[in-house]
């Protein structure tokens, strides 16, 4: 079925569901434009936002993405609410293993009254729902937290190229839809959901990592490191605090994904040629997604970096990246280990997307980590604090 047919059952769903309720939403259509083969229909955004903006949300609907953004945060991501988990475990955040705490909690979830809007005897609109429910499409509330428990959102779109206002539905308490431009400070003074397209639900947050790996350590709290090799001079190069001076993209996109990315020879002892031969460089990556609400605040991490740092370690890799996806790519670098009084090298590629904006990358020696050791250091517009334990 063209899009060009899907778009009329959705918009005579949408008319169905205004009967009565004297909504009026007057947007032009865009061009038909043809499905993604593997995912099914293109869904649009703007259609998304429209749709949402005519269902009959009350308390309970807000409370639900609530529930699930507040649940991703936890787990490390953004305020954002996946409609695939919005169809499949209504409430559970990105990171939650598609699971409600309480099942049953709401008795008519978002993806209810979305089935309502949609319904038509040809069956056409639970296609286009199933295409929308295997899409990375998610709606982003910024400081959900704050909402007072009454009010009704603006609902928008990410527009893209940039721009830093487009067009929103406020809903009114009477049931009417008004029509008003929206930007980054409204988010700030009333609820306002963005409807854009998910970019980090792939990956382990470094919450997620914490959970998974004790030796991770909590935010602020403890470390496990150390052990029969402390008194041998092996050392952790732990990341103590992170720090975004600014976020990289528009507020429509939400909060940036920063990666976090170091290559060196671990536990590096050798003192024969053979034994050098042996030694394979490592690659640390993770990810750190720093909310909007988050910018230029200190942000406890004690993540591992280098977990066993020797003496003869003079220098590592390092690169730090905001996701802005594309086709994938790799930064050759080295990473200097001292062997026989003389310096070598160790070939690395560490991988990154075409679009990625480099935040900093080049080689950190030994002595630049000791002088800053323990203290706030500038890496471009981030501003990080390193420890040797």
């Amino acid at each position: 079925m063209k899009y060009a047919k899907i778009m009329a059952a959705v918009t005579g769903a949408m008319c169905w569901a205004l009967t009565g309720c004297e909504k009026v939403l007057v947007v032009e259509k865009p061009e038909p434009f043809p499905p993604v083969e593997e995912e099914g229909r293109y869904i649009l955004l703007e259609e998304v936002a429209e749709l949402l903006a005519v269902l009959p949300l009350g308390p309970e609907q807000m409370t639900e993405v609530q529930d699930a953004t507040g649940a991703s945060a936890g787990n490390g991501y953004d305020d954002e609410y996946r409609m695939r988990d919005l169809f499949a475990a209504p409430g559970s955040g990105v990171g939650s293993g598609g699971e409600v705490k309480a099942e049953g909690k709401y008795s008519r979830p978002l993806r209810d009254l979305l089935r309502e809007a949609v319904a038509t005897k040809a069956g056409e609109g639970d296609a286009w729902l199933d295409s929308l429910a295997a899409s990375d499409v998610q709606i982003y509330w910024p400081e959900a937290d704050a909402w007072d428990g009454v009010s009704l959102p603006v609902i928008t779109y990410d527009p893209g190229d940039g721009a830093v206002r487009n067009e929103g539905y406020a809903l009114q308490a009477d049931g009417t839809v008004k029509k008003v431009m929206v930007d980054e400070q409204m988010t700030r003074e009333q609820p306002v959901w963005v409807v854009n397209r998910n970019s980090d639900a792939e990956y382990k947050s470094l919450e997620m990592l914490r959970r998974e790996d004790p030796a991770w350590g909590t935010g602020g709290g403890e470390l496990i490191v150390g052990g029969t090799k402390a008194d041998d001079g092996i050392q952790t190069l732990v990341l103590r605090s992170f720090r975004a001076l600014r976020q990289y993209d528009t507020w429509f996109a939400g909060g940036s994904e920063f990666w976090v990315k170091i290559g060196a020879v671990e536990d590096f002892t050798a003192v024969t040629e053979p034994e050098m031969r042996l030694y394979q460089p490592s690659i640390t990556d993770f990810m750190i997604v720093v909310r909007r609400s988050q910018t230029d605040e200190v942000l406890p991490f004690n993540a591992i970096l280098v977990s066993e740092w020797t003496s003869q370690l003079t220098s590592c890799a390092f690169l730090m990246t905001e996701d802005d996806g594309g086709s994938q790519t790799t930064w050759k670098c080295t990473a200097m280990v001292k062997y026989n009084s003389k310096s070598y090298g160790f070939d690395l590629e560490i991988p990154l997307n075409s679009r990625d904006d480099i935040v900093w990358r080049g080689a950190l020696s030994h002595k630049y980590i000791e002088k800053y050791n323990g203290k706030p250091a500038r890496f471009g517009d981030v501003e990080l604090v390193m420890e040797l334990l």
